[in-house]
């Protein structure tokens, strides 16, 4: 660990004095999570957990870790997106351990739709073990190594966006934006602010008014993704899953240190400046930022609403009743890790699905709907 520490130091000070002295926090979050045999992405170390790993021998476990249920109720919402446009073609964006098509994958064929599975997987060692966890699934689940020029079907984000750096700014006590950066100093990164550039300080003054102290977050490179989506989604709808908030109470005043987290081991953190490359550095999602992204891009924002209100209106319970019908003791071992997915106090309310497309009409999930909220 020791050793990987000091080779990741080396690189970032590196590019630290090309640029000068000063790295904007995107750039530094960036190297964090993905430069080449350093990154936390990209180094080969273990970040997602299943609920049978021992305690300390991952970073975070996500819903389709925590539950097949997660996958097969979305097989629900995905099945009217394929329907919808004639398709069979699946692109689950950044897919984990490979559980969620794992689930999702024998649900759809349940429906009668035996997809095209495609996965776009940045990390070597998930790509490996996503290989590893469908192997029965092959050929129907294929890797690409970037997104298609045009797709026709149903896209797929678990905690992706969220994974994307971030820029990070501040409002001084004059109320001028600043952009927060690292620099190195006495054998350690620090904090430093620079003046924001015009376009950052335009962004953050449309987005929340003037607040002496204030640190926050905006994820451009999340827009942009939203914003590239609309030039190859052709046909059909995206569905996008993450822990956010709606603009409003994204910059809340009471949200006065922003969302910035970090993980390692299942201990939590907010100090990205510390095991660099070994810990994963994470960002809430402004959907109303998404949202609009989308919209700009000419898709159509066909609902938002939270993960617990998606997964019961797109049949959660039903599917439980038909496991209780078929194996009690299954159904009782399941209730726990099915209630953390919608308990408001777990990950029911703070996680939110967001679904933008073209030529596709509102997929099932969405009654209780939240679009007026962004």
């Amino acid at each position: 660990m020791l050793e990987h520490l000091d080779r990741m130091e080396a690189h970032l000070r590196e590019l630290l004095e090309k640029e000068g002295g000063w790295l904007p926090f995107e750039r530094f979050m960036h190297e964090a999570l993905y430069a080449p045999g350093l990154g936390y992405y990209t180094a080969g170390s273990r970040k997602l957990a299943t609920p049978t790993d021992s305690a300390g021998s991952s970073d975070f476990i996500t819903a389709p870790e925590l539950s097949p249920w997660f996958g097969a109720t979305l097989s629900t919402p995905v099945a009217d997106v394929l329907r919808d446009t004639n398709s069979l073609d699946v692109l689950e964006v950044g897919a984990g351990t490979g559980a969620l098509a794992a689930s999702l994958l024998p649900a759809l064929a349940e429906l009668g739709l035996p997809v095209n599975y495609y996965i776009l997987e940045v990390s070597a060692d998930l790509r490996e073990r996503q290989q590893q966890t469908l192997a029965a699934w092959e050929p129907q689940v294929r890797w690409l190594d970037r997104l298609p020029e045009r797709f026709r079907g149903c896209v797929l984000g678990n905690e992706l966006l969220d994974a994307m750096p971030v820029r990070l700014f501040c409002w001084s006590q004059e109320l001028e934006v600043l952009e927060r950066g690292v620099v190195w100093h006495d054998h350690g990164w620090t904090w430093h602010d620079v003046p924001a550039d015009s376009a950052l300080s335009r962004i953050v003054r449309e987005r929340m008014p003037p607040l002496p102290g204030y640190l926050s977050e905006v994820n451009l490179q999340a827009e942009g993704w939203m914003h590239g989506l609309g030039d190859w989604l052709e046909a059909g709808a995206a569905l996008l899953i993450d822990y956010g908030f709606p603009q409003h109470e994204y910059y809340h005043p009471q949200r006065h240190r922003g969302t910035l987290m970090c993980h390692f081991r299942h201990q939590a953190s907010d100090d990205p400046l510390k095991l660099v490359g070994l810990q994963d550095i994470t960002a809430h999602i402004d959907f109303t930022a998404m949202a609009d992204a989308a919209h700009a891009s000419g898709l159509e924002v066909l609902g938002y609403t939270s993960q617990a209100a998606f997964l019961l209106d797109a049949g959660l319970l039903e599917h439980l009743q038909s496991l209780r019908e078929s194996d009690a003791h299954a159904y009782v071992l399941q209730l726990n890790s099915v209630q953390k997915l919608i308990q408001e106090s777990e990950m029911g309310e703070l996680f939110k699905v967001l679904a933008v497309g073209r030529e596709a009409a509102v997929p099932r999930g969405f009654r209780r709907d939240r679009l007026h909220s962004l």
